[in-house]
């Protein structure tokens, strides 16, 4: 199909010397870049947390025993009591 454009002369020059570069036509690289605008939003695989755990996960909880105000103690000494 036929249409007419109006491009900005910036953009257009490039273009033009990409198809050059690349041995191919202004509209093929037009049509290529349409196609990019125009497919859909890649979907980024989620990030993962690496497992660097160490012991025996079955191993009871150390800090299970302590309290709040305990663990605040143990972690802050007098500052955390502030």
């Amino acid at each position: 199909m036929k249409t007419t454009l109006d491009i900005h002369d910036e953009l257009l020059v490039r273009a033009k010397r990409r198809a050059k570069v690349e041995g191919r036509s202004l509209r093929a690289v037009v049509e290529e870049g349409l196609r990019l605008a125009l497919a859909p939003p890649r979907v980024r695989p989620s990030y993962s947390m690496p497992d660097l755990r160490e012991g025996d996960p079955q191993a009871p909880d150390p800090l299970e025993r302590y309290s709040w105000p305990e663990l605040r103690e143990l972690i802050y000494g007098d500052s955390g009591t502030r």
